[in-house]
C-alpha cells in the first residue's frame, strides 16, 4: 500500500475554508451571534491548521542529510500532531468557554436570515470539501473498511483533514439549529451550540491527536512490506528462512525495514553479499516505498 502527502487535499480545504472564514466573520459581526462567532474562529483555526499541515509536507521532502541519516518524513506527523493540539484548544475549548458566556449572558441574534444563509453557503463548501476527503479515501483503501483504514493509514495529512472537515459539517449543523432556537425558543440556544460545536472539536481533536501521536512514535509499515519482504525471501533457494523482521514507518510513503536472514551454510564472503544484494533489489522493485534496508545474515537460535 503506497500512500504518499495529500497536497491536493489540503489546498483545496484551505482554499474552501478561506472563503468560508470570511463569510462567517461579516456574519457574525452582523448577527451578533456566538454560534456563528465560534464558527468563524474555528475556520480560521483551519486555515492556519491546513497552512502547518502544507509546512510540514515540505519538511518531510528534505530527505536524507548527515544529521538526519533516515530523512525527516516525520516532520509531517508532528505538524499534524500540532494542528491536533490547535484544534482542540484553538478551536474547541474557545468554543466551549464562549458558548458557555453566551448561554449565561445571552444576547439576541440579528439579522437571522443572512446568518442562516452564510451558514449553509459554508455547510455546502465543507461539505464538497469532505466529500473529496472521502474520495481520497475510498480510492485508497480497497476493501478496507473506512474507520478501520483510518486507524491504519500513515497518510496523516488526508486523516487530519478529514477530520477537520467532519467536524466543520457536524458544526455548521449545530450552528444552524442552535440559531434558529435562540430565535424561536430561547436566546440562550445560541450559547448551547457554541458548546456542542466545541464538544465536536475535543473529540475530533483527540482522534486525530491519538492516531498521529501513534505514527511519531513509530508504527510498523503496512501489512504489505512484510509480505513483499518474505516473497522477495522465497524467490530465492539460497535463503533459508526469515529469522527476523522489522518495519518502521518513517513518514508518508517512506519506510525502513531491518532484516535477518537464514541463508544457506555452503555460502561464504561474495556469495553471501551477491544473495543479500539481489534479495534488497527485489523488496525495493516490489516496494518502492522501503527507501532504507538493513540486511543481516545469521544462523537460527
Amino acid at each position: 500500500m503506497s500512500e504518499g502527502h495529500s497536497t491536493k487535499v489540503v489546498l483545496s480545504s484551505l482554499g474552501a475554508n478561506l472563503a468560508i472564514a470570511l463569510a462567517k466573520t461579516g456574519a457574525a459581526v452582523f448577527t451578533h451571534s456566538g454560534s456563528m462567532t465560534a464558527e468563524a474562529i474555528h475556520t480560521f483555526a483551519d486555515c492556519l491548521n491546513q497552512l502547518l499541515l502544507l509546512v510540514g509536507i515540505k519538511q518531510s521532502a528534505t530527505g536524507p542529510s548527515e544529521k538526519h541519516p533516515l530523512g525527516t518524513g516525520r516532520a509531517s506527523y508532528f505538524w499534524s500532531f500540532i494542528v491536533a493540539l490547535m484544534l482542540f484548544f484553538g478551536g474547541g475549548v474557545f468554543s466551549i468557554g464562549e458558548g458557555v458566556e453566551k448561554a449565561l449572558h445571552p444576547e439576541p441574534v440579528e439579522h437571522v436570515p443572512v446568518g442562516l444563509a452564510i451558514l449553509g453557503f459554508s455547510f455546502v463548501l465543507e461539505a464538497l470539501s469532505l466529500r473529496q476527503c472521502v474520495q481520497e479515501i475510498n480510492k485508497k483503501r480497497g476493501a478496507m473498511g473506512f474507520m478501520a483504514y483510518l486507524d491504519v493509514t500513515k497518510d496523516a495529512e488526508l486523516v487530519v483533514c478529514t477530520g477537520e472537515n467532519f467536524a466543520a459539517v457536524v458544526g455548521l449543523g449545530f450552528a444552524f439549529a442552535a440559531m434558529l432556537l435562540a430565535v424561536y425558543v430561547n436566546p440562550r440556544f445560541d450559547g448551547v451550540g457554541s458548546v456542542l460545536v466545541g464538544v465536536v472539536l475535543v473529540w475530533v481533536a483527540y482522534f486525530l491527536a491519538r492516531k498521529v501521536k501513534s505514527l511519531l512514535l513509530g508504527e510498523v509499515a503496512d501489512p504489505e512490506v512484510e509480505a513483499a519482504v518474505r516473497d522477495a525471501a522465497k524467490a530465492d533457494a539460497r535463503i533459508v528462512e526469515v529469522l527476523r523482521l522489522i518495519s518502521v514507518q518513517q513518514g508518508p510513503g517512506e519506510v525502513m525495514i531491518a532484516v535477518k536472514l537464514r541463508i544457506g551454510d555452503d555460502l561464504r564472503g561474495a556469495e553471501v553479499v551477491e544473495v543479500i544484494n539481489a534479495f534488497e533489489t527485489r523488496v525495493r522493485t516490489a516496494m518502492p516505498d522501503v527507501k532504507w534496508q538493513f540486511i543481516e545474515p545469521d544462523v537460527a537460535a
